[in-house]
């Protein structure tokens, strides 16, 4: 989506020659690839662990760290696998988004008229909040080693990026369109 903002705004009269079903396509299955091909480390890792007696995960869903803390063996090189596994599937994403964002607001800039500033900000700055959002927490979650950390703000944080997100983002690009504003407004009134 970042990228799909960047050339709209950033190269507007390529947009239709470069987006197309094919391209939108490989993003896709390079996306999935991505994730996919480090999921068999976090499953053996947790799979090779021994567990004792211990069967309740103190957690809002059976997630990878709490699910080690019920672990009886060591779960340290589980532990740095995970986050070493957790760079490249959350920081990549999010360092291209980051990077197209940046490249958005350095265009943004130069229009001179205050109307069209104002538009290309509304149009990049519900998927930015969202993609803040979940990626702040994921990034606090899996990256950022959390020992120290409370299981309440462990349980907050899994809550923004499996919850609040999904429940957020229909609605901040709903709102965005004319149809449904006037929609909420009678419904309101």
């Amino acid at each position: 989506m970042s990228y799909d903002r960047y050339l709209a705004i950033c190269n507007p009269l390529c947009y239709s020659s470069i987006i197309n079903r094919k391209l939108c396509v490989k993003l896709i299955v390079m996306s999935w690839l991505l994730v996919l091909s480090f999921t068999p480390v976090t499953l053996i890792t947790a799979a090779t662990q021994e567990f004792c007696n211990r069967y309740t995960i103190n957690h809002f869903f059976c997630d990878y760290f709490p699910l080690l803390e019920l672990s009886c063996s060591e779960a340290t090189l589980a532990r740095i696998l995970a986050m070493a596994v957790s760079v490249p599937v959350i920081l990549f994403p999010f360092l291209l988004i980051t990077g197209s964002y940046i490249c958005i607001a350095h265009e943004i800039l130069k229009i001179t008229s205050n109307i069209g500033r104002q538009k290309a900000f509304s149009t990049c700055s519900s998927h930015l909040a969202v993609v803040s959002i979940f990626y702040g927490s994921l990034i606090v979650t899996y990256v950022v080693p959390t020992r120290n950390q409370s299981q309440t703000i462990g349980k907050l944080l899994s809550l923004l990026y499996t919850v609040v997100t999904p429940f957020i983002n229909p609605m901040i690009y709903s709102l965005r369109s004319t149809d449904m504003k006037n929609a909420l407004k009678k419904i309101i009134q």
